[in-house]
C-alpha cells in the first residue's frame, strides 16, 4: 500500500472510531434513559399508531400545534417492528444523530478541500492526513462527544432531522458545484433538501441560505457559471418535487405554515426591538456563558459546548473573520474566505427562528439546526490552534514543545468521550428534575393500567392541563401511547377511559380511577 493508501486507511480507522463513539453516546441505555415519556414524543407516537391502525399516513399532522409528519411516519415504522415503547420512538432520532455526525465530517471536508497543507507541512506531506480531512475529523468528534447533539439524538422529537437534511444537503450541492456534476448531483441534493422542509419548522428560514451559496459560487467561478445554472435548475425542481406533497397541505391550509410562530413572536411583545436585542445577546451567550434552562434540553443553565470546545470556537469564529476581511492571495485564503462565507451565513440564518421567538430563550431545541455549523468552526479553530502553535513555537528546545502540544491534544481528544458520558448518564441523567422533564410518573400509571384485568372497567382522570387534543388534555397522551389508546376504538377495546374533573360523576362504581396530576 502506498502512503496515500495508508493516509485515506488511517483517515478511515479515524471516522469509525468517531462513530462507534457516536453511536454509543447515543445508544446506549436508550431504553431507559431519558426516563418517561414527555407527551409531545407521546403525541408523535399516537399519531403513529392510529396510522399502523387506519393507514392513513398524513404529511401534517394537525394536533399539538402542528407537526410535519416525515419524523412520525418513520416512528411508526419503528413501532410496527418494536412495539409502543418509548424507547421505539427514540431509537429513530438515534439513527439520525449519528448519520448527522458522518454528514459533518463530509460537509467540513468538502467545505476546506483546497485546505491540504500548511507550509510547514510542505515538506513531509505523504506522512500526514491532509488538512481538510484533519477539520472534518475534529469536526465530526466535536459534535459526537457534545451533550448538546447526544441529548437530542435520544429523544424523539422531529428537530433532530433538520440538521441532518441541511448538513448531506449542502455537501451534496458543494460536491456537484464543485465537480460540475450538475445532474447526478442537482438531483440528490435537491432531493435531500426539499425532504428537510418535512423535518422542523425552523428548517424553512434555510432556502436563504442555498441563495448565498450559488450566488457565492456563481461569481466566484466564471469559468463554470454555465454548469451552477444547470445545477441550480435541477436542484430546485427536485426540491420542490420532494417539498410538493407538504407544499400542498400549506396551501390547502395555510395556517398550518405557520405554526405556533406567530403565537411566540418576539414581535408580538410591547417591546419587539428590545426584546430582539436581549434574544440575540442571549442566544451568542449560551455558547459559552448561560444555556437552556429546561432539564428536557439540557443540564439546566450549563453553556451548549464544553468550555475547551466553546474556546476553540470562538477562535474559529475569529480566524473564520479574518479570513472574510482578508484579501485572498491564493486558494488557501479563497477556500478560507468562502467556507466562513458559508458558516456565519448558515449561523445566522438559521439563528433567526430562534431570536425572533420570545419563550424559553436560551433555547437548545430551536437552536438545533445551528449545530452543524458551530461545530464545523470550533474544528477549523481547533486545527488552526494546534497548527499555529506547532509551527511558532515548533523549534524551541529540539521540537519538545510539539511532543507536549500532540501529547496535550491526545490526551484532551481521549477526555472528551468520557466527559460526554459523565455529563449526559450522571450529572444529568441521575438528576431527580429530569425525571419531572419527561412525565416518568405518567410512564408508570400507563404500565400500571397494562397490569390490570382487561375486564376492569378503568378511568383516568386528567387533572394536569394543557393544550387539548380532540377535548382531552395532553398530557393524557403519554398514558394513551403506554396502554395504545388513543382512539375512542381502542378505549373501549381495551376498557380503559379518560375523564375530566368535571366528568367524575360519569365514572361507574367499583371501576379502577387513576389521577394525572
Amino acid at each position: 500500500m502506498d502512503n496515500k493508501g495508508r493516509k485515506k486507511s488511517f483517515s478511515f480507522i479515524l471516522l469509525l472510531v468517531i462513530l462507534i463513539i457516536a453511536g454509543f453516546l447515543r445508544a446506549y441505555n436508550i431504553k431507559s434513559l431519558p426516563p418517561g415519556l414527555y407527551p409531545d414524543e407521546a403525541m408523535n407516537g399516537n399519531n403513529a399508531l392510529e396510522a399502523i391502525s387506519t393507514g392513513n399516513w398524513k404529511v401534517f399532522y394537525p394536533e399539538n400545534n402542528g407537526r410535519e409528519g416525515l419524523f412520525i411516519n418513520i416512528q411508526g415504522l419503528s413501532i410496527e417492528t418494536f412495539g409502543n415503547e418509548p424507547w421505539a420512538l427514540r431509537i429513530v432520532s438515534v439513527i439520525f444523530g449519528i448519520l448527522t455526525v458522518l454528514g459533518v465530517y463530509f460537509l467540513a471536508k468538502e467545505l476546506f478541500v483546497k485546505l491540504r497543507t500548511t507550509h510547514d507541512e510542505r515538506q513531509t506531506e505523504n506522512k500526514i492526513i491532509p488538512l481538510n480531512q484533519k477539520i472534518a475529523l475534529l469536526s465530526a468528534f466535536l459534535i459526537a462527544t457534545s451533550f448538546w447533539h447526544i441529548n437530542f439524538s435520544r429523544i424523539g422529537f422531529r428537530a433532530i432531522m433538520a440538521p441532518f437534511f441541511l448538513t448531506w444537503a449542502l455537501y451534496f450541492l458543494l460536491k456537484g458545484l464543485r465537480n460540475q456534476k450538475w445532474l447526478l448531483y442537482g438531483i440528490i441534493s435537491g432531493l435531500v433538501y426539499g425532504l428537510g422542509m418535512h423535518s422542523y419548522i425552523a428548517y424553512r428560514a434555510t432556502p436563504l441560505l442555498i441563495l448565498i451559496v450559488f450566488g457565492m459560487w456563481f461569481f466566484a467561478h466564471k469559468e463554470s457559471r454555465k454548469a451552477t445554472v444547470k445545477i441550480f435548475i435541477v436542484f430546485a425542481i427536485f426540491s420542490l418535487l420532494a417539498f410538493a406533497p407538504l407544499g400542498y397541505h400549506f396551501l390547502k391550509n395555510p395556517a398550518d405554515f405557520m405554526g405556533r410562530t406567530s403565537q411566540v413572536s418576539v414581535f408580538s411583545s410591547e417591546a419587539p426591538l428590545k426584546n430582539l436585542a436581549l434574544n440575540t445577546l442571549k442566544t451568542l451567550g449560551m455558547f459559552g456563558v448561560v444555556g437552556d434552562y429546561n432539564w428536557r434540553h439540557n443540564i439546566s443553565g450549563s453553556p451548549q459546548l464544553f468550555w475547551p470546545v466553546g474556546t476553540i470556537f470562538l477562535i474559529g469564529v475569529l480566524f473564520s473573520l479574518i479570513g472574510i476581511f482578508k484579501k485572498p492571495l491564493n486558494d488557501r485564503d479563497k477556500t478560507i474566505r468562502f467556507s466562513s462565507w458559508i458558516l456565519f451565513s448558515a449561523l445566522a440564518i438559521v439563528s433567526l427562528p430562534v431570536v425572533i421567538s420570545n419563550e424559553g430563550i436560551p433555547h437548545a431545541l430551536r437552536s438545533i439546526i445551528m449545530i452543524p455549523p458551530v461545530f464545523i468552526l470550533a474544528g477549523f479553530g481547533g486545527v488552526w490552534l494546534y497548527e499555529f502553535l506547532k509551527n511558532y513555537f515548533g523549534e524551541f528546545e529540539h521540537g519538545i514543545f510539539r511532543k507536549f502540544l500532540f501529547t496535550a491534544s491526545v490526551v484532551f481528544l481521549i477526555f472528551l468521550p468520557f466527559n460526554a458520558y459523565y455529563d449526559y448518564f450522571i450529572v444529568w441523567g441521575k438528576n431527580h428534575n429530569v425525571q419531572g422533564a419527561f412525565a416518568a410518573d405518567y410512564v408508570a400509571i400507563g404500565r400500571e393500567l397494562n397490569n390490570l384485568p382487561p375486564e376492569r372497567p378503568k378511568f383516568v382522570i386528567i387533572q394536569a392541563s394543557g393544550a387539548e387534543v380532540r377535548g382531552i388534555p395532553m398530557p393524557s397522551q403519554t398514558v394513551m401511547f403506554i396502554t395504545d389508546t388513543f382512539t375512542p376504538e381502542k378505549q373501549v377495546k381495551k376498557n380503559i377511559y379518560y375523564k375530566l374533573p368535571s366528568q367524575i360523576n360519569q365514572i361507574p362504581e367499583g371501576s379502577y380511577t387513576t389521577i394525572i396530576k
